[in-house]
C-alpha cells in the first residue's frame, strides 16, 4: 500500500472512531460512562494528593530528626 492509501486509510479510520465515540458520548450510557470516568479520575487525584502530602511530611520530619542529630 502506497503512503497515500496508508494516510486515507488512517484518516478514515480516524473519523469513523471520532463519530462512534460522539455518538456514544451523547447517548444516556454514554454520559453516565462519562461521569463515571470524571469520578474516578477525581478520586485518582485525590489519593495521589494525599500520598505526596504523607511523603512529603515523612521527609519533613526526617529532616527535622536528621538536624536535632547533626546538631
Amino acid at each position: 500500500m502506497s503512503t497515500n492509501g496508508k494516510f486515507l486509510t488512517g484518516l478514515l479510520l480516524g473519523a469513523a472512531a471520532g463519530a462512534s465515540i460522539a455518538l456514544l458520548l451523547q447517548s444516556e450510557k454514554g454520559q453516565e460512562l462519562l461521569d463515571n470516568v470524571k469520578e474516578m479520575a477525581e478520586k485518582a487525584t485525590d489519593e495521589v494528593t494525599n500520598l505526596f502530602n504523607k511523603g512529603k511530611n515523612a521527609v519533613e520530619e526526617n529532616a527535622r530528626k536528621f538536624e536535632d542529630v547533626t546538631a
